[in-house]
């Protein structure tokens, strides 16, 4: 589905940067610079990725199971990655030290949905995105609104990061049912104000998609400002939308990672925009950062992206790829530099 990502204490948020017009090549995208590793065992309290990270390679996945619009923290020297619905979870949840081995959480670390979700069918809960609000913990999700059908982000606390996190306020924190709804939130921090990126899902209803950011309470619970649109869906290879926006600051410019395309086809794929101000004008590159074909086919619909600092103080991205058989989205994790502001994948 859609994704979402910027992180605090750990996190790194979408970032915005004006730049040229670069992409990566497969050549590039193929250099073991990155973390990864091999498939994870089942979805349990005790499954554990076995590989080391000496067996680094983009295009292995590093939890083998569904995994889908991860999004990624560091909470003291510990990684917990949360995504998609799955295995009978609202929420997934893992954990890992260094990124390549995971240890999965076999509880739902989102038990119960706020009173205006319609959970139709069950457990159909997308895009989490979590982070430290300094007294606790906040889980930003997609799930549908009983109310107008559409889907809508809601908001949940909890004093850990491992949950259970519980509904927080009556209602939605976004839902513009006139735009086709809301989903895929990411957060992002600046001069003390938290920002709530989301994505106008127009795609359910004929309409444009835009990548919007909007300013929030510090615990990400209420909406405090206007949302200002971004970027919407207006190149071929985007396939009629954009979603899942990420947003970094590097070398003084921001740089706007998203998703664009169907997420069920190889065509799903990431793209980037940069800009000198965190609200734009951002100006696209010319191809997207990864797909399909970058990866010569070893991963399949790459998106659903998250930056976060690595171990090592590097920058990584970590987002989902169909598996082989096309029958769920893994987890992958690759090295992320910027040269210049733009990124490069490799």
């Amino acid at each position: 589905m859609h994704h979402r990502r910027s992180r605090e204490g750990g996190h790194l948020r979408p970032v915005h940067a004006l730049i040229g017009r670069g992409f990566v090549t497969a050549a590039a995208l193929g250099v073991a610079a990155c973390l990864a590793a091999l498939p994870a065992g089942a979805a349990t309290s005790s499954s554990v990725s076995p590989a080391s990270p000496a067996s680094a390679s983009p295009v292995v996945p590093v939890l083998d199971q569904d995994f889908a619009d991860p999004d990624v923290m560091k909470v003291g020297g510990v990684y917990h990655a949360y995504a998609t619905n799955a295995h009978g979870r609202n929420v997934q949840h893992a954990t890992s030290t260094d990124l390549v081995r995971w240890k999965v959480d076999a509880t739902d670390v989102l038990p119960v949905v706020g009173a205006w979700v319609t959970l139709d069918p069950p457990n159909h809960v997308w895009a989490p995105e979590v982070f430290d609000n300094g007294d606790g913990f906040t889980l930003q999700y997609t799930a549908r609104d009983r109310a107008g059908g559409r889907q809508c982000i809601g908001a949940a606390t909890s004093p850990s990061p491992g949950g259970p996190f519980r509904p927080a306020g009556d209602g939605p924190l976004v839902c513009t049912p006139e735009e086709g709804g809301a989903i895929d939130a990411s957060s992002h921090t600046e001069n003390g104000t938290r920002h709530l990126l989301w994505k106008s899902d127009g795609n359910c209803c004929g309409k444009d998609t835009w990548l919007h950011i909007q300013p929030v309470s510090w615990d990400g619970t209420r909406v405090t400002g206007e949302p200002v649109r971004l970027v919407k869906q207006d190149r071929p290879w985007e396939g009629g939308l954009v979603e899942a926006p990420t947003l970094v600051e590097r070398d003084g410019r921001y740089v706007l990672l998203y998703s664009a395309g169907d997420y069920r086809t190889d065509a799903y794929a990431t793209g980037w925009a940069t800009a000198d101000e965190l609200t734009g004008p951002y100006v696209k590159a010319d191809v997207p950062l990864m797909t399909t074909q970058t990866f010569a086919g070893a991963v399949a619909g790459p998106g659903g992206q998250d930056v976060v600092t690595g171990p090592d103080g590097k920058d990584r991205i970590l987002f989902h790829g169909w598996s082989a058989d096309r029958t769920r989205r893994v987890l992958y994790v690759a090295g992320l530099r910027f040269e210049n502001g733009r990124p490069v994948v490799g």
